[in-house]
């Protein structure tokens, strides 16, 4: 007989100090053997996982606010995504998109081509993360306009590989002692709305940030026939959730046009409904050339999608392909997923979304060092500031609140210098929205106490 499943609560329930025992020898197997680039905020050691809570080895389970950095859209183990998953792994695992077909790709690739932004034919590219979605879309660039120059934003991260490393400007730290990366890449001011373009000005962050563009850039570093394409996360992921106004993401959909550059989004960690709606550009109504994902298109299988228009897929056989990209199983877990999203998830995205921001609308009056509270549906991020005039960075407050949160039984990551995002699966519900926002001003009501 199946041994009978563990029904997890919906709250977490810690019965051990953290981390227990079991987890404490894990951690100390991990440290003689894994690679030390991994980062760990905190000593969880995964066993299980059911929707919103995680068990970890000692039977302490948690309420999970983190999602695998933004990747089970529709939960951990949903029965609908689990279900698909078995059905094909016992049917056939692989054979390799590069040389076969499979009937299941094809699918997805209809699927993502008809929700995807705007209205001109797609065709899609599969890859197994984001980093070669990303690969991708700098490839196909180059390809199509036979320009080899690249824009990107001060704090984006757009994957460690070193094609998308060399766009990435989140930390040094990404980029410390690996050399010489891609050449042509140029950085410009991201449209910060809290702390503007260039720290000040914050009400005409997208202007001066589309001006810096013109002005400095197309007159001083590069000219723009020489530009392939501008990359771009319509919210920043690692750099701070941070979103880009509409009317800037509108503004460089036309400054793009102009000059005959591609337009190229990175939705790796804000498409796939986790704003409310597909993708996070849909807010500002643009239409990219190139658009990434990956993190939530498979809850959990590694699986991603570069996307463009047709016209500008144009590239021959043999110019780029990938081995696993489009997985029969990964494949299968997406067109589950993706049917979850638009049948109920990404609408409770966007309600419990707009519960969170009701509810913590009042945070940067009543909490010191909140600063500021920002994004759309379940990406949220919020700020921790020392002085509310100076705005000067808390990373200290953040990592605090993490840990604090962590011994309480929730689940929360850091994202950029100073900010602390909220990504919970899709499927979370008001009630377990509400548990994690007492938890939160709790975590911060005693750091503030203690500082």
């Amino acid at each position: 007989m199946k041994p009978a499943e563990k029904k997890l609560s919906k709250f977490p329930e810690l019965i051990t100090a953290l981390p227990g025992p079991k987890a404490k020898a894990i951690v100390d197997r991990d440290n003689r053997v894994i690679s030390p680039s991994y980062t760990r905020d905190y000593p969880l050691v995964a066993k299980a996982g059911r929707g919103v809570i995680v068990e970890d080895v000692d039977g302490n389970t948690f309420l999970d606010f983190a999602a695998g950095i933004a990747v089970v859209a529709a939960g951990h183990c949903h029965p609908q995504v689990v279900a698909a998953i078995q059905r094909q792994s016992a049917e056939l695992i692989h054979m390799s998109s590069t040389d076969f077909y499979y009937p299941g790709m094809v699918e997805l690739a209809e699927k993502l081509a008809a929700v995807a932004p705007g209205k001109s034919p797609k065709r899609v590219y599969f890859g197994n993360s984001g980093t070669e979605a990303i690969e991708a879309a700098m490839k196909l660039a180059r390809y199509h306009t036979r320009r080899d120059k690249f824009i990107a934003f001060h704090g984006c991260f757009h994957g460690r590989t070193f094609g998308s490393l060399s766009l990435t400007a989140s930390k040094a730290v990404q980029r410390k002692h690996f050399g010489a990366l891609l050449g042509g890449v140029f950085h410009t001011p991201y449209p910060d709305s809290y702390r503007g373009a260039y720290g000040v000005r914050p009400e005409h962050a997208a202007a001066d940030a589309l001006a810096h563009i013109e002005r400095e850039l197309f007159k001083r570093l590069v000219d723009p026939e020489d530009v392939a394409a501008i990359f771009i996360e319509p919210i920043q992921g690692e750099g701070g959730y941070i979103p880009a106004p509409a009317e800037f993401l509108q503004g460089l959909e036309k400054l793009c046009r102009r000059h005959g550059i591609l337009l190229a989004v990175d939705e790796v960690q804000s498409g796939m409904g986790r704003t409310g709606k597909w993708w996070a550009c849909d807010h500002a109504g643009i239409e990219p050339d190139i658009i990434c994902t990956a993190k939530g298109i498979a809850s959990g299988m590694p699986l991603a999608a570069a996307i463009a228009k047709a016209d500008v897929m144009d590239w021959k056989p043999g110019a780029h392909a990938s081995t696993f990209g489009g997985n029969p199983v990964a494949v299968a877990a997406s067109l589950a997923t993706l049917d979850l999203l638009e049948r109920e998830l990404m609408a409770n995205a966007a309600r419990v979304g707009e519960f969170i921001f009701r509810h913590t609308a009042d945070w940067g009056e009543k909490h010191k060092f909140v600063g500021d509270i920002r994004g759309k549906g379940l990406m949220i991020g919020i700020e921790f500031v020392r002085d509310k005039e100076t705005k000067e960075r808390a990373p200290e407050i953040r990592s605090q609140v993490i840990q604090a949160a962590f011994h309480k039984g929730l689940l929360v990551l850091g994202a950029g210098e100073n900010t602390l995002r909220l990504a919970p699966p899709l499927i979370i519900d008001e009630e377990q929205a509400e548990f994690a926002l007492r938890t939160l001003d709790a975590c911060i009501s005693e750091i503030e106490s203690s500082n």
